[in-house]
């Protein structure tokens, strides 16, 4: 019957379609804001440009291993790019001609010289510049701490530990190369890559399997030494240091219960400096195929020193040798 109020249904309920609903209270208010300007094309996974772009990638690497004669697995790249966060690791690497593809900016970000020279570097370079949501950088980094800006870097590309050793004896004094064993963290291989680069060393090598890698997190903290510094992986780091011996290169490791101290050691040769892990160490068939193990004289009573400290110490005292 009309006007029945009680009868089941005659009265419409409230936040139903035909009738007033509640507000969302502002909870979808992040949903319409805007997104920022839209990535490059080859940086969107499901764009065309970006297939091809993975496919000319894929096809140089398969050129690369065929006529060479070697495996890829010595010039494998990561599957993805990393992204360099912060204002000076972004500008460092800028200086130092990293090949990066895209620079993100987060929109109001307060502007300083470095903020304003790594724009400038930027452009001059021909790297796309985009303004972003700051939640979008957010993203990217796990602690918030990128301060407005990110420098996009595509997957780097590795040396052959053949070349590496090539390229060092170009040189008019003594090749002086690093391998890094048992080194996962990706901070130490950038502390040691910038260490080298600064002591006149002519580059690193790194294992493939059970290795840190040239991640976003070893550019920044080597400051973008990574891009003037030849880096090499090999497939089996002790048949690589007993191919460099039979080539004349003495393989030093470095160990804190070596036979010979630093005080004692004679740098003037070719050289290549094995650095163990803090905790475990050399490994033990690394450690038998090295010429001499050496160890670093302390005051003090700490037993060892962190694995990049130790590699900058002795890298500082071989190259004030050579200059004297």
């Amino acid at each position: 019957m009309a006007g029945n109020s009680s009868r089941r249904g005659s009265i419409r309920k409230s936040g139903t379609k035909k009738g007033q609903v509640a507000g969302s209270g502002g909870q979808h208010r992040r949903g319409l804001e805007g997104r920022g300007a839209t990535p490059p094309a080859e940086a969107r996974t499901k764009h065309p440009a970006a297939k091809r772009a993975a496919r000319a990638t894929r096809e140089a690497e398969k050129q690369s291993g065929r006529g060479g004669g070697r495996q890829t697995a010595g010039r494998k790249v990561l599957d993805g790019p990393e992204n360099v966060l912060g204002r000076n690791p972004v500008v460092e690497c800028l200086r130092a001609g990293v090949p990066a593809t895209a620079l993100y900016v987060a929109v109001g970000t307060e502007s300083d010289d470095r903020l304003k020279e790594s724009v400038q570097r930027a452009a001059d370079a021909g790297i796309s510049i985009l303004e972003v949501p700051r939640t979008d950088l957010d993203r990217l980094s796990a602690n918030g701490m990128h301060q407005g800006i990110a420098l996009q870097v595509p997957p780097y590309r590795y040396a052959h530990p053949d070349d590496l050793l090539t390229e060092a004896r170009k040189h008019q004094e003594p090749p002086l190369l690093v391998a890094l064993d048992n080194i996962t963290d990706p901070r130490n291989l950038g502390a040691v890559v910038r260490s080298v680069a600064a002591f006149g060393g002519h580059g690193v090598v790194i294992p493939e399997r059970r290795s840190a890698s040239v991640t976003a997190v070893a550019w920044r903290t080597s400051a973008g030494a990574a891009a003037r510094l030849p880096i090499a992986r090999a497939t089996n780091l002790t048949r690589t240091l007993k191919d460099w011996a039979s080539k004349g290169v003495q393989v030093v490791g470095l160990d804190a219960g070596g036979d010979t101290t630093l005080d004692e050691f004679d740098g003037s040769g070719p050289i290549v400096v094995v650095v163990g892990s803090e905790g475990k160490g050399l490994s033990r068939l690394v450690r038998e195929n090295c010429d001499a193990i050496l160890s670093i004289p302390m005051a003090g009573p700490v037993e060892s020193l962190n694995a990049s400290v130790a590699a900058g110490v002795v890298l500082a005292d071989i190259a004030r040798r050579r200059r004297g």
